[in-house]
């Protein structure tokens, strides 16, 4: 089975759920266009695994795309093996992992929605070295490692 995206999400604000929409552009070494989180930083775009969402649901959440702050929704990868570095296709752009998993400090307003929040665990963070658009459907693919 090969890795897709099923959804992709954005948000006006930091630490608030995400709004799945049709389509996202990723500028290089900015992010995702229109997301709070874009920026000139190592967190640009946020990816978490549509299995972790699913644990979510069995435990009886009430959690769709976008519920836990992410960016992209993968299924078929698992995204916490991936070191610090590697580098990943997400349709036709180039995304490097700069960080698996986060400090959460506070519990923000995903925590009080959803019950529990999994970013800070299985969510995973990446930077953007080739832009384009990302949607529904689109194939994530690890590119291999260079030396």
């Amino acid at each position: 089975m090969s890795a897709t995206i099923l959804a992709v999400c954005i948000s006006d604000n930091k630490g608030e759920q995400k709004t799945p929409v049709e389509s996202i552009a990723l500028r290089e070494e900015h992010g995702v266009v229109g997301d709070a989180h874009a920026g000139d930083w190592h967190r640009q775009v946020s990816l978490l695994a549509n299995e972790s969402v699913e644990r979510m649901r069995a435990k009886g959440l009430d959690v769709g795309p976008g519920a836990f702050g992410e960016n992209l929704l993968t299924s078929g990868i698992e995204l916490t093996t991936l070191p610090v570095g590697t580098q990943l296709t997400v349709g036709e752009t180039l995304l490097e992992v700069t960080q698996i998993g986060k400090e959460c400090h506070t519990r923000c307003a995903i925590y009080h929605q959803a019950g529990e929040c999994v970013m800070p665990n299985e969510g995973i963070f990446a930077r953007v070295l080739r832009a384009g658009r990302v949607v529904p459907g689109s194939l994530v693919s690890v590119l291999p490692a260079t030396d």
